[in-house]
């Protein structure tokens, strides 16, 4: 891309994320944290330590995010629930960060899709439970 493209490209891409929905953005917070994890197990695939920690790093700073944005006295127990799930993906990312290792994150990966899944069918004006 020329220059004035890639511009035009940026304002586009942080038009995108400042305009989107709040579901959106926590939608957009999962898909990231399923594209580092399996970044990251690519990584350990290809032996590449730096690469596994950069991505696993990634997923956990999404994770975190998804942390601060729980409201645990609105939301309830739910919220609670949440919060401990995401906690134990940390303790998951944490593990295959130290051990470089693809199983925890592919636990990792079926947890958010879990979670993900539920929250597009709140998005679609389902129910949980």
């Amino acid at each position: 891309m020329t220059a004035p493209n890639m511009a035009g490209y940026k304002a586009y891409q942080n038009n995108k994320y400042q305009t989107a929905s709040p579901h959106r953005l926590i939608l957009m917070l999962y898909n990231g944290a399923i594209q580092f994890s399996n970044k990251a197990i690519q990584a350990i695939q290809q032996n590449n330590i730096a690469e596994t920690n950069k991505w696993i790093q990634k997923t956990q700073d999404i994770i975190y995010e998804l942390l601060s944005s729980l409201n645990t006295k609105e939301g309830g127990q739910l919220a609670r629930n949440l919060q401990n799930l995401y906690f134990y993906v940390i303790d998951r990312l944490i593990e295959a960060n130290m051990k470089k290792e693809e199983e925890p994150l592919h636990e990792v990966i079926k947890i958010i899709e879990e979670i993900k899944s539920s929250w597009e069918e709140i998005g679609r004006g389902g129910t949980l439970g």
